[in-house]
């Protein structure tokens, strides 16, 4: 890959080695401590989000002019892999509010940058409404309408899955402005939790990242500004998936904090755990299970980064593997974090099917990345466009 033009191999810099440690230490100090209980309690983790905020870790994406401290893809990947490697459900926090953000980032206008990012910034959150009850891996089929009418648009609809739904202050929607022309006839558009009509109708119970909510969006007759509309009018499709192309590597740095912190617990409890006069770790199939694992992480890790590194290039024209590393790194990471957090539990024994260690909470949280921001076969069908030249 070092010969191809269209990629940048990550190498890792003091810079991002230095953000780790910082990272890592808010994390296990102020994250750690809770999981167990946001996780039992089905609670947003606030305590995550003070901590985060006031250590501006909430959303380190976010560009200098906008008071952030516009942080490199690599970078928000770190902060997103050390937060999940204690918490799945903390580590949406920085996750999405990239994702809330990124179309205004890449396709908004300055005026409406300069009015949301900076409330990012010091510490209000964005989501992502793309997908519906019949609109998930076929988006192009929502049913969410906008209207114009005036100066200002009109929303009307329903949105599902919307991750941290109800906490967030700012939603990127994805509305139809014409039904006629498909995919082309989506547009994209910020809307406000106080706007009128607006409101969260539903929160999901879940198999895992409980402390995350889950939410169904409505919108009844939602009126907003015209200039809150992101680039032009039919661009909204477009803008969703230049979207992920910029954070589907997150998911990926997701999975692998996810299965990082199994490997670490599954390495931590083989070593103390005897049977048979000694460590099991010093068993030779209990030594072949932890290589493999680390084995696969070590791999993702390459991956993700790599993607991360690349989406730094996506924002000029003609980074044409883009979709194919942020698709690649976002399935292979999230099928690496679930064979590993599998392993922690089988490496657990009957120990791992408690809720007294951590590894099934992992496994629980690791599933959903093989899900969300595009099913892994939907990933697998962007990745083989790209290999067929379609």
């Amino acid at each position: 890959m070092s010969g191809n033009p269209d990629f940048d191999l990550y190498q890792p810099a003091e810079e991002h080695e230095a953000l780790r440690e910082a990272i890592r230490a808010l994390a296990e100090k102020e994250i750690a401590p809770h999981a167990a209980d946001v996780d039992e309690q089905e609670r947003f983790p606030q305590e995550a989000l003070d901590a985060l905020n006031a250590s501006g870790f909430n959303a380190v994406h976010v560009p200098e002019e906008y008071g952030g401290q516009g942080a490199d893809s690599v970078a928000t990947c770190i902060v997103i892999e050390e937060v999940a490697r204690v918490c799945g459900s903390s580590s949406l926090i920085p996750a999405v509010n990239k994702l809330g953000t990124m179309g205004l980032i890449l396709n908004g206008g300055e005026d409406l940058k300069k009015q949301v990012l900076p409330e990012i910034a010091e510490g209000k959150m964005a989501s992502y409404a793309l997908s519906e009850r019949e609109a998930g891996s076929d988006a192009g089929s929502m049913r969410t309408r906008a209207r114009k009418d005036g100066d200002d648009w009109i929303l009307n609809g329903n949105k599902a899955w919307i991750t941290n739904g109800g906490i967030s202050t700012w939603y990127t929607v994805m509305a139809v402005t014409d039904p006629e022309k498909g995919a082309s006839g989506i547009s994209a558009f910020l809307v406000n939790k106080d706007d009128e009509g607006f409101g969260v109708s539903k929160t999901e119970k879940k198999l895992g990242i409980k402390g995350s909510p889950t939410a169904e969006l409505y919108f009844e007759d939602v009126r907003i500004p015209g200039d809150r509309i992101l680039g032009e009018e039919g661009t909204g499709f477009k803008t969703a998936l230049r979207t992920l192309d910029h954070t589907r590597p997150t998911i990926g740095a997701q999975a692998l904090g996810i299965a990082q912190g199994a490997l670490d617990a599954a390495i931590e409890y083989t070593k103390d755990r005897k049977q048979f006069g000694q460590s099991i770790s010093d068993f030779q199939n209990t030594q072949f299970m932890l290589a493999d694992m680390a084995m696969k992480i070590e791999a993702a890790r390459l991956m993700v980064y790599t993607a991360a590194a690349n989406a730094e290039r996506g924002f000029a024209p003609g980074n044409q593997k883009l979709g194919f590393m942020a698709a690649a790194s976002k399935t292979f990471a999230s099928d690496v974090a679930m064979q590993v957090t599998t392993d922690a539990v089988q490496l657990f024994g009957g120990a791992g099917y408690t809720r007294d260690f951590p590894v099934e909470r992992m496994m629980r949280d690791a599933k959903i990345t093989q899900i969300y921001e595009g099913t892994n076969q939907i990933c697998r069908m962007v990745m083989a466009r790209q290999v067929i030249g379609k």
